[in-house]
């Protein structure tokens, strides 16, 4: 790895870096960013799903990071935070960004394993915090998947990848058009819909259940009575007068429950 150091806000060579949020906002043609050190090395380690295209480091940074960057068939640019805000279109304060490549888009059939089985299902969730959290849970707590219908936000999108801690680059996902998709998904492979709701049965008093989907819902709304009415219900209890948690937090506590041996004490 030989750094690369540019100067000049316009260098073509950092094009894909341009005008960060606009272009968030519509897409980078089959690429994503990658911003942060521990979000660096989660793509740089074997257990990333996606390749990398570029990095853009600011000179204070490199030496910490040569030794990861060692062995990385892209380029390296390294250019002054200023330079780097110049081209984002505002401060990078971490000074670690990249580019990273999308690649196919995965069958969402074939993320489903042929034995024991827990995958997420988030329908409707606009959110980019609260999916990176929610990716953050099915890593730690054992999830084989997560499949998204149509409405849910990008998980590679730049603030879900940060706030995931890089596992939405390391846990498989998948879309699908709708929830009704979600649910046709789950009786071809013999799994049991959970959907997390305020009125449901104690999600902790649930038999083990070897092959299953938990669906989360949006904040507020949660998820459509039509999708519940063909799912098994379940709740978390909680004190009186609240009813409800954030939903990447709720997540958290129904994938713990779910999780049963997949989880080692730490």
């Amino acid at each position: 790895m030989t750094p690369i150091p540019v100067d000049d806000p316009a260098d073509p060579r950092l094009s894909a870096y341009t005008q960060m949020r606009e272009r968030d906002l519509v897409g980078r043609e089959g690429r994503f960013i990658a911003e942060g050190e521990v979000v660096l090395r989660v793509l740089l380690s074997g257990a990333a799903r996606f390749r990398i295209e570029s990095v853009l480091v600011s000179p204070e940074r490199l030496p910490g990071l040569a030794p990861a960057l060692a062995g990385l068939d892209a380029p390296v640019y390294v250019a002054a935070k200023p330079v780097m805000g110049a081209v984002t279109g505002f401060p990078i304060h971490r000074g670690v960004l990249a580019v990273g490549l999308r690649g196919p888009e995965p069958d969402p059939d074939a993320l489903v394993p042929a034995g024991p089985a827990l995958l997420v299902g988030l329908v409707g969730l606009a959110n980019h915090d609260n999916v990176g959290g929610l990716f953050r849970n099915a890593a730690a707590f054992g999830a084989d998947a997560v499949l998204l219908d149509a409405e849910t936000c990008d998980p590679l999108y730049r603030k879900a990848i940060r706030v995931s801690a890089g596992t939405s680059l390391t846990v498989p996902f998948a879309r699908l058009p709708t929830g009704d998709a979600l649910l046709a998904l789950c009786e071809r492979h013999r799994l049991t819909p959970l959907a997390l709701s305020p009125r449901g049965e104690d999600i902790g008093r649930l038999p083990p259940l070897p092959r299953a989907l938990l669906l989360l819902g949006t904040e507020g709304p949660g998820l459509p009575e039509a999708l519940m009415a063909r799912a098994r219900r379940v709740a978390i209890p909680m004190a009186p007068g609240v009813d409800s948690l954030n939903v990447a937090v709720a997540g958290a506590v129904a994938l713990h429950r779910l999780g049963g041996e997949r989880l080692a004490p730490i």
